[in-house]
């Protein structure tokens, strides 16, 4: 006999952040609707002899008010912004006391782009320069991108649907929209989902200055550097840290009285299948995936009104996203507002789409749309209403979020109040 079951309504009912702004959701929210860029030059390493200087560091983050400290020296980096991220978004949902939940019908899905950077280098040092012996045996399980879910369900006893994606800086997104379906499908009754990334390494960071991918020109005006669809854009900025939602089932959430931000009404993964790194010109795949969440949602393009972009501040990206949103939304792309949040937090990379989420989510609470800022001269080919350079108050009553990943990965999902 086949399986027959009502699909049930997803809310969003708690955010936990951990960015450049320090940790938690309300101070981060008020200093990106400011336009306050949070990026400098690194200091967590010598760039002496890196083309680039510019990264969104948390310099400000102490793993051990979250986490016991001996479990906090055993993961890394990116694990303990995933623990913390999602304290703070059981706090914030009024939920920090998980023993009441059913453990068996609450799961976790954090994603990273890169996983344990940091542990691989450190234990790279130690093995050229001390040998095997000098390799820790926490390595594999601090470095393999699943472990900061697994680590997070260890902490908060969740026992339900449990695992990692991995698609590059569409990880944290598509982790939400996979949870998403796992809510909706009645598989269970409250998700931890996101991303978590720490790859402000020397490693990690030369890797991608060998790319030519990140800002190289503002290195004196760190500030400036990210500027997405701006014509003077010329690469990503770094970022680091964890953005980690409450998802519940609307009845779930209901029964408790908890508060809720908004509906998640759509979500779609596709593949540009074009190349590793560049994004399909022609934008057909990203363009599916937002037609597909404006008809899972039943709604008409007309109604969107908001789209967080992926907006990485390179050349490609910001072209082709803006085409691609065109392709999808015909005309009433160009009635709705577009802005890209990496001018000011940077790139989080596997994190961003937690983060981007959260934000979709509180320019619906608040009636409040972030700007673009640094977006002073337009490039004729990003052609849309980017919400320059100051916050715009705005009823948001459906809102989008893009994210793209090396690989040709894309994820897409939509928002909308209750």
């Amino acid at each position: 006999m086949s399986k027959t079951f009502e699909r049930k309504r997803v809310v969003l009912t708690g955010i936990g952040t951990v960015t450049n702004y320090g940790d938690g959701v309300e101070s981060f929210w008020e200093k990106l609707l400011a336009g306050q860029s949070g990026i400098d030059t690194v200091k967590s390493f010598d760039t002496t002899d890196y083309p680039s200087k510019i990264g969104s560091e948390c310099l400000h983050f102490d793993p051990n008010l979250y986490m016991d400290p001996k479990e906090a020296r055993r993961n890394d980096r990116y694990t303990q912004l995933a623990v913390a991220a999602s304290r703070l978004a059981l706090k914030d949902a009024s939920l920090e006391d998980t023993s009441k939940l059913d453990a068996d019908r609450f799961g976790v899905i954090i994603g990273s782009g890169i996983g344990g950077m940091l542990t691989i280098q450190t234990q790279s040092r130690r093995l050229y320069k001390g040998g095997p012996r000098k390799v820790s045996p926490f390595m594999i399980p601090s470095l393999i991108a699943n472990i900061a879910s697994g680590v997070v369900a260890i902490e908060v006893g969740a026992r339900g649907p449990n695992y990692g994606i991995v698609s590059a800086c569409a990880s944290g997104t598509h982790s939400i929209g996979e949870s998403f379906h796992m809510l909706r499908d009645g598989e269970s009754d409250v998700m931890l989902a996101g991303g978590s990334e720490a790859a402000i390494t020397e490693l990690g960071y030369a890797g991608f200055c060998s790319m030519k991918a990140m800002s190289t020109s503002y290195n004196d005006t760190p500030t400036k550097a990210s500027r997405p669809f701006d014509i003077g854009r010329d690469g990503f900025v770094m970022g680091e840290g964890s953005g980690v939602l409450v998802m519940e089932t609307l009845e779930h959430a209901q029964a408790r009285g908890a508060t809720i931000y908004c509906e998640i009404a759509g979500y779609s993964a596709t593949c540009d299948a074009h190349h590793i790194t560049s994004p399909d010109p022609e934008g057909k795949a990203l363009g599916a995936a937002i037609c597909s969440v404006v008809n899972e949602a039943d709604i008409q393009p007309d109604q969107v009104s908001y789209i967080n972009a992926h907006g990485t501040s390179t050349h490609y990206n910001d072209k082709f996203e803006t085409g691609a949103i065109k392709k999808a939304l015909g005309e009433a792309a160009y009635n709705l507002a577009v802005s890209s949040t990496k001018g000011m937090t940077g790139h989080l990379l596997g994190a961003a789409g937690g983060i981007e989420s959260a934000i979709c989510a509180l320019s619906i609470r608040d009636g409040k749309i972030p700007p673009t800022i640094n977006y002073n001269d337009p490039d004729p080919d990003c052609d849309l209403d980017y919400v320059p350079n100051e916050m715009r108050q705005a009823d948001v009553n459906v809102a989008i979020c893009n994210n793209l990943g090396f690989g040709g990965h894309n994820a897409t999902l939509l928002f909308r109040k209750l």
